[in-house]
């Protein structure tokens, strides 16, 4: 029996649901198998493409020339790297991501607004589970009898707090939605508020600065985009608050009355130091000077070995230290272009109470927290901020209103996007089945070699530079 294309995307987004759950709330889950998730959510994206009919155009035309000269600089620049085949990865690593972002794109179009409640109903969910497992953390860390309570430890099913703190800063904005919605009932909007606000709990706690300065980003823009944005911020305000008075009771009042010490508090948080990010910002920035056409190659900031980490943590140093200027140039020019669309499509509907329309505000304020984030993090680096992105921004690009009917792409750029992304997917699976057997080798090999930091990138031993030892 023929599957239905609706049932084709119904398949496809249970099996990707399933998987970043598995991700994101497995107490297994690790940096490495992240990315093993993320290779097979661009796999199962990629077959579910295939499987369709002819693909719609989900950008317009000047956004997928600026796409294609992109890929084409990063092709050439990946041909000219030390490592050709680690900077390959890294370009498919790219092509993956947008292809997954097209396969969301599609799923949305097809199913149209249920798929929406659905899409949320799996936040509130991933974001139950997460707070169900911090809570019950808490919980055995105060009846331990330790004197001591590291906060870190509270948090579970991500390598680094940051990579916690990034899967906030996407998801926080879209916790936002139902309580927004004027059909949800007054006790189901108590009971998300109060999600909400263990949520706010756990970004307070886990210390991650990006994640606030990029909530305060995002409500700072939704303020102008008319009541919904404004009492979007209202609520997230409130949750704030809340969040921070349950801090304060937690781990201030009940850590005090049963004599315990709390250390790496939110407190310890309140800096404007950069944590670091100074001689990798800078070691970037010497590289852009070095190259600044085609840069060093996609991934090779981790060819270059340092002490602090296997990229810049800032997106624009980045993209230009390892694909060059032009490239960055392109890249910051598409984004403003998209934003500025976006943008554009919420004023126009900034009185509407529509779901639709408040689903592309929450959406958009999650885009923009995940970018200002970028700018002092690793968000376009890790596995699940990479797929959150592409999540993300795949919604966005089927709940966009078109000006005019967009078109079918030509045949031949059809084709060339089919072949980019088989071929990508195709080069992450052989870099996944060559990588994934000697992985916990790999790291414990570095261990011996440096102070004991690892450093991720596509695997959480991330520096490259050790392939030529």
């Amino acid at each position: 029996m023929t599957l239905s294309v609706q049932q084709r995307g119904s398949t496809f987004l249970v099996v990707v649901m399933c998987l970043l759950t598995l991700a994101i709330c497995a107490p297994f889950s690790s940096h490495d198998w992240q990315r093993v998730v993320q290779v097979s959510v661009a796999l199962c994206a990629v077959v579910y493409g295939l499987c369709l009919p002819r693909l719609e155009r989900c950008v317009d035309r000047p956004t997928s020339l600026g796409l294609a000269l992109i890929g084409a600089f990063g092709l050439v620049s990946a041909a000219l790297a030390h490592q050709p085949l680690w900077a390959l990865t890294e370009l498919a690593l790219a092509i993956s991501c947008s292809a997954i972002a097209v396969a969301f794109s599609r799923v949305r179009r097809k199913g149209d607004e249920p798929l929406d409640r659905v899409l949320i109903l799996f936040v509130l969910l991933l974001c139950l589970i997460k707070s169900i497992q911090y809570l019950y953390a808490g919980v055995l860390a105060f009846t331990s009898g330790e004197t001591v309570l590291n906060t870190d430890l509270l948090l579970s099913g991500f390598s680094n707090k940051r990579f916690y703190g990034q899967f906030q800063t996407f998801t926080l904005p879209l916790l936002a939605l139902p309580l927004l919605l004027s059909y949800v009932s007054r006790t189901a909007r108590a009971m998300v508020f109060a999600l909400l606000c263990v949520w706010w709990l756990i970004a307070i706690s886990g210390g991650t600065r990006g994640t606030w300065l990029g909530m305060g980003v995002a409500g700072s823009l939704l303020v102008f985009l008319g009541p919904p944005g404004r009492r979007w911020v209202a609520w997230q305000a409130a949750a704030l608050a809340c969040g921070l008075l349950l801090y304060e009771l937690i781990f201030s009042v009940l850590a005090g009355y049963l004599g315990i010490e709390i250390s790496n508090g939110a407190v310890d948080r309140l800096t404007t130091s950069l944590s670091g990010r100074g001689p990798i910002w800078w070691q970037a920035w010497n590289m852009i000077l070095e190259r600044p056409w085609l840069g060093f190659g996609p991934m090779h900031f981790a060819d270059i070995a340092n002490d602090i980490a296997a990229h810049p943590h800032q997106a624009i140093l980045q993209w230009a230290s390892e694909w060059g200027v032009p490239s960055t140039l392109g890249v910051i020019a598409l984004v403003a272009w998209a934003g500025w669309a976006t943008v554009g499509v919420l004023r126009e509907r900034a009185l509407s109470l529509a779901p639709v329309d408040l689903l592309r505000l929450c959406l958009f304020a999650s885009l923009i927290g995940a970018l200002t984030q970028a700018q002092v993090d690793g968000v376009i680096v890790m596995p699940v901020s990479q797929l959150w992105l592409a999540l993300v921004a795949g919604w966005l690009m089927a709940l966009h209103v078109w000006r005019t009917p967009p078109v079918a792409p030509a045949p031949r750029v059809y084709g060339a996007w089919i072949a980019a992304s088989v071929a990508a997917v195709g080069l992450l699976v052989f870099v996944a089945i060559r990588d994934v057997p000697r992985l916990t080798e790999r790291s414990e090999h570095y261990m011996t070699l440096s102070n004991g930091h690892l450093q991720p990138r596509f695997w959480v031993q991330g520096v490259i530079a050790l392939e030529k030892q």
